[in-house]
């Protein structure tokens, strides 16, 4: 058992957590007011807070906004960088922020954010991991996680750190089955979260490929995960928390998602044009969301991406007739 005293996870007692997934360049604080007001996700992620090389610039003053952007759900703060004085400086600036609940990332497979190693590049280094989440967790008032990949180029290097996991105080995890080097091709191996759910004491909950609520019942009698993040899947069906509560249908019609998405698109575009500078950034931001929006069923949504302006996006919205869709 851990040293540590147990810290008060994002998430009721004897709750099965459904999570919103961090998703960069998507779940800034408009999307994530979105999900809360519409369909409550237990847990809402930050998108990456970028931890910088220097000390002036460790954390840069639009992630301290999402931070302190009054979410009406509990918010975990998702660092990512390397270097353990770097990343140990960011969780108390992030703490002193407002950040009650933290999360590191060892699951990125790219390696873009800073010049060292970073997310699922970390998995490659047990020593660095080591030193780094020990000191991470001891700078943490609340609760302290991991997203991870299943490993590096091994589905078996996440199991193979579950006693530094355990032993460091880490509170729960948060596991995507592929490994780094699979990026986002594939799929994900839940015989991954299963066997790791068996292997560890700590909560685990499974993120990666769902995206329906028959599917994710399924995962999670059969892994014995704790709860699941949804991403993608939630935002090509923001109902999909609501279907695994038994709240709405379990599979809506081809004319009722159409309808959905086009009022989840304007709800969100109203808070873009408060949030953002300018239709060019709006317009940006709104394409960002579409892609992961993108549903081979819903070829409506197709010319939305195509859009050169704001104003031929908002037009093309506007014609578009869930009644019209016909079912597949």
């Amino acid at each position: 058992m851990s040293a540590f005293p147990t810290a008060t996870l994002p998430w009721k007692p004897d709750a099965t957590p459904l999570m919103l997934a961090p998703m960069q360049g998507v779940t800034n604080r408009a999307v994530r007011a979105y999900f809360i007001e519409t369909v409550r996700p237990d847990v809402v992620f930050t998108e990456f807070v970028r931890v910088a090389g220097r000390p002036r610039k460790r954390v840069a003053p639009r992630d301290l906004r999402e931070i302190g952007a009054g979410d009406q759900a509990p918010l975990v703060v998702q660092l990512i960088g390397n270097g353990r004085a770097a990343l140990v400086e960011a969780a108390r600036i992030a703490a002193a922020a407002g950040a009650r609940h933290l999360n590191l990332n060892l699951g990125c497979p790219y390696g873009r954010m800073t010049t060292g190693l970073t997310g699922g590049a970390l998995l490659q280094h047990p020593d660095l991991l080591a030193e780094l989440i020990p000191a991470l967790r001891d700078a943490c008032n609340g609760s302290f996680s991991l997203k991870l990949r299943a490993g590096y180029d091994n589905h078996n290097d996440a199991l193979a750190l579950l006693p530094l996991f355990e032993a460091a105080g880490v509170d729960f995890l948060i596991l995507h089955p592929r490994t780094v080097l699979q990026a986002y091709g594939g799929q994900a191996d839940h015989r991954v979260t299963a066997a790791m759910a068996r292997a560890t004491r700590l909560p685990v909950i499974a993120n990666g490929d769902i995206r329906s609520a028959a599917q994710g019942r399924l995962l999670l009698a059969e892994s014995g995960a704790a709860g699941l993040m949804l991403g993608r899947g939630a935002l090509a069906d923001p109902l999909l928390f609501a279907r695994l509560r038994g709240e709405a249908p379990e599979a809506g019609s081809r004319a009722e998602r159409l309808a959905q998405l086009r009022r989840a698109i304007e709800n969100i575009l109203a808070r873009y044009l408060e949030l953002f500078c300018g239709d060019v950034q709006v317009l940006s931001k709104l394409k960002g969301v579409l892609l992961t929006m993108e549903d081979p069923l819903l070829p409506e949504l197709l010319p939305l991406r195509r859009a050169k302006t704001l104003a031929v996006f908002r037009n093309l919205l506007a014609e578009i007739d869930p009644l019209a869709a016909r079912e597949s």
